[in-house]
């Protein structure tokens, strides 16, 4: 069975829930009806018994470019955080299948899911300080915890986007899959992991989660200093308004 809204859709494959960000003509970016969409998605996931794993995935050629900037940062829902699955806390897994681009807050979505699936088409990237932002997503530690440090370096400082490959090399992405595979690789790879007991993988998975988010308190802090820092200065709105108005920002260093 498939459900579309106006920005996300969601199917049912047996165990497993597919949920699709469907907005391609604005990059699958995420503004408020698409973070809610996704929340209700995610709700469904948790909340349902009969739905042991999930699988999120975007178009061909782009998983998602990250916050819709018109949003101005109205893309929190109340159960998931930012974009509806930021901040969550969940015992089911969910696997990232990705096509084309995972940038900004399309990587941050990717970092919290539990598992990788890319096509030789993905590119992954954290380009925020491009136009004067930070990753303010969990990606300043999330990055580093799913990816070597000076790996997660290179994305946040430069701005330029890695290869699938690059990612399956270092152990960021688990499998790597043929253009067009990444959906039905991510599928099967659920549809494995419920062949297992669903209350011995919940179990494991919030042990798992549970050590990584007794430490990202502290990463939430130091990412709030950070954006208030960039916050207070003039290159923050040049920045925005640069990239909305498709011209060259003119830093000023202040």
């Amino acid at each position: 069975m498939t459900d579309t809204n106006e920005s996300v859709c969601i199917e049912r494959r047996g165990r497993v829930l597919v949920i699709t960000i469907d907005r391609e003509h604005k990059r699958n970016s995420i503004d408020r009806r698409t973070a809610d969409e996704l929340d209700v998605a995610f709700n469904l996931l948790d909340d349902d018994p009969e739905l042991w794993a999930g699988v999120l995935t975007g178009s061909r050629t782009m998983f998602c470019a990250g916050s819709d900037l018109n949003a101005r940062g109205d893309y929190v829902t109340e159960r998931g955080g930012e974009y509806g699955i930021v901040r969550r806390r969940r015992s089911k897994p969910i696997i990232a299948a990705v096509e084309g681009f995972a940038l900004g807050g399309g990587l941050e979505i990717v970092l919290a899911c539990d598992l990788v699936v890319a096509s030789t088409t993905a590119r992954f990237g954290l380009p925020e300080v491009k136009i004067g932002v930070v990753a303010a997503c969990a990606g300043l530690f999330r990055g580093p915890q799913s990816l070597p440090a000076n790996l997660a370096r290179q994305l946040a400082l430069t701005g330029e986007p890695v290869s699938a490959q690059r990612g399956f090399d270092v152990g960021f992405v688990n499998v790597l899959a043929e253009p067009g595979a990444a959906l039905d690789t991510a599928v099967a790879m659920a549809e494995q992991i419920c062949t297992n007991a669903p209350m011995a993988v919940q179990a494991t998975l919030r042990a798992v989660n549970q050590w990584y988010e007794d430490h990202h308190e502290r990463g939430w802090a130091l990412t709030d200093g950070a954006q208030q820092a960039v916050r207070d200065g003039d290159d923050f709105e040049e920045g925005i308004a640069a990239f909305l108005e498709k011209r060259p920002p003119v830093w000023r260093g202040h």
